[in-house]
């Protein structure tokens, strides 16, 4: 590898305000040390359990992924931010700083729930682990566990934390995806549809090269438009690239895909199917769509 390596160049930017919704495609990002400004802003919070509402446990959120939120005004640096605005599948929608917001989703989900800012000390979910046949971990197959994320997540392990604590990340601020591993799953099992939209990912990178090229990244930076990126690790993959969004069908086959064709080592976690990689932000900065991504 030369020590710069031009990779492609952005053709998707991609901001999720409301944790496991649909989110907003951007011309023009501001990148902080937490990521794209506004991702990731808020999540429902289950009262009963206080346990973080998440479309991974698709027995009890099976609609969550049909949502969609959206800022009313573009996010500012050292701002508070602007509302969101929530758009459930029966077509009514909610802004976050609504005074009945929490009665609205609550009312559509049928279950007491808090729109949040801030995660819970112990941010938990539910999530439900697929059965992947010979690449099911052993006692994960079509069942749900408990699952610590974000800081949560560091501290149980006893690891420093890459994300703030009170923030949804579920593990790195920031996720990136090629158009060479979209194609080479495509090529692999044409049936299925690897549209970029399954994996929420911030970046999308068109690409030139072939196979899963994201992977031979981890540890090295990247140059996006005024930002520096570290990446860090594979970004493994669950249930929510198999479900349905949009006009996306379900097809648990995406992740049997991965699981076959792109088992990848995730720290010293074990092998996951992966697709895309974690990164942090080293150097803050605005990110454009056709900026050229550098990999050095």
């Amino acid at each position: 590898m030369t020590a710069t390596q031009s990779i492609g160049v952005v053709a998707g930017i991609w901001r999720f305000p409301v944790k496991s919704m649909l989110g907003e495609q951007l011309e023009v990002a501001e990148l902080t040390e937490r990521g794209i400004l506004g991702d990731r802003a808020h999540a429902l919070i289950d009262v009963q359990t206080g346990k973080v509402a998440s479309a991974k446990n698709v027995r009890m959120f099976p609609d969550l992924l049909a949502c969609r939120a959206s800022f009313v005004a573009e996010p500012q640096a050292e701002r508070d931010l602007p509302a969101v605005l929530i758009t459930l599948p029966n077509s009514r929608s909610v802004r976050s700083d609504a005074g009945d917001v929490d009665t609205v989703l609550s009312d559509y989900f049928r279950r007491k729930l808090s729109l949040a800012q801030i995660a819970p000390e112990d941010f938990t979910i539910d999530m439900y682990h697929p059965d992947l046949g010979e690449f099911s971990p052993r006692g994960r197959q079509d069942t749900v566990l408990e699952q610590k994320l974000g800081a949560a997540f560091f501290a149980q392990a006893g690891l420093p934390s890459p994300v703030s604590a009170g923030s949804f990340f579920d593990l790195f601020p920031l996720t990136i995806l090629t158009t060479s591993t979209l194609r080479r799953l495509q090529e692999i099992r044409p049936e299925s549809n690897f549209d970029h939209r399954r994996f929420r990912m911030n970046v999308i990178v068109e690409s030139p090269e072939e196979g899963f090229i994201e992977n031979g990244w981890i540890n090295h930076e990247l140059r996006v438009g005024e930002a520096r990126l570290k990446v860090a690790v594979p970004d493994s993959r669950c249930v929510m690239t198999t479900l349905a969004q949009e006009d996306l069908p379900k097809d648990t086959e995406i992740l049997k895909t991965l699981a076959r064709h792109n088992r990848v080592q995730v720290a010293d976690a074990g092998q996951y199917p992966c697709a895309g990689v974690y990164a942090v932000v080293q150097t803050p900065g605005l990110i454009r769509t056709n900026d050229p991504v550098v990999l050095g």
